[in-house]
């Protein structure tokens, strides 16, 4: 009997060749997504930059006081560029380092208005009975209980009254929103008028508002009162100075443009 010759299969050293293109293939569909995923739609990007520019504005961040929405008072785009082509993030930023007043910012000018108090309110001051004090809010007038308040009572005294209306001419001229504040320290009351410091402390906050309004003639929408007793003090209530102190009604000046920054129903639930 003759042998078969053994048949030995032929070597296929090409295969590598089929792993190699999927692996090619995988790598231009991820190169694809990540392109895809680049182009955001101007919309939604200038919809997030008004929130953000909204949110800035509530901390302080932007200066100057004119009137207008966000993102529509813009400065002038680079040459040959229309405003879509600026990044809506740039225009934040450009928008942020805006001086004070220039037109381009959407907040108070924060000091003018102080050194304008300043002047008009500078003997009590001197005596302490008024504090001031920038914060990422605004600018904080504190009217301290001494000069306008008898202790336990919420009844704006005569020279509380005429100091308040010197800083009504400063403030209701220049239409900044306003939100009055009363505190207390933390030494409990209970009076046939009173029966806790939350009690004192709206009633105090909600006759200044109501003076402002009736006798100044602020816009009741621009303005508002709230009480917060002894739970948000300045100085520590273990000294008498210290309770001096945070007995107090704190005039917080914003912009009044502040809540017009994010303009309700332009961002839609989904987007």
């Amino acid at each position: 009997m003759s042998r078969r010759k053994r048949k030995h299969a032929h070597a296929n050293h090409e295969r590598w060749l089929v792993s190699y293109a999927d692996f090619i293939t995988l790598l231009f569909a991820f190169f694809v997504v990540l392109y895809a995923s680049s182009q955001v739609d101007n919309k939604r990007v200038a919809q997030v930059s008004a929130a953000i520019q909204g949110a800035f504005q509530e901390l302080g961040v932007f200066t100057g006081s004119e009137p207008g929405p966000v993102l529509r008072q813009e400065s002038a785009p680079p040459s040959g560029k229309s405003v879509e082509d600026v990044p809506a993030l740039e225009r934040i930023a450009s928008a942020a380092q805006s001086p004070a007043g220039t037109g381009h910012g959407y907040g108070p000018d924060i000091e003018k208005l102080r050194r304008d108090l300043e002047q008009a309110l500078g003997e009590e001051i001197k005596k302490h009975e008024i504090q001031m004090r920038v914060t990422p809010e605004g600018l904080v007038v504190s009217l301290r209980e001494i000069g306008f308040f008898n202790s336990g009572d919420a009844t704006l005294l005569s020279d509380g009254q005429a100091t308040l209306t010197r800083i009504a001419r400063v403030l209701n001229e220049k239409g900044f929103q306003i939100r009055v504040e009363g505190h207390t320290d933390n030494v409990p009351i209970h009076t046939s008028h009173f029966k806790s410091n939350w009690e004192l402390s709206t009633a105090r906050a909600t006759e200044v508002v109501s003076l402002l309004i009736e006798q100044h003639g602020f816009d009741p929408g621009q303005i508002s009162a709230a009480g917060y007793s002894q739970y948000r003090p300045i100085a520590a209530n273990d000294t008498e100075e210290g309770r001096k102190i945070n007995r107090r009604v704190d005039l917080v000046i914003v912009s009044r443009n502040l809540r017009a920054a994010a303009p309700r129903g332009d961002l839609q639930p989904g987007q």
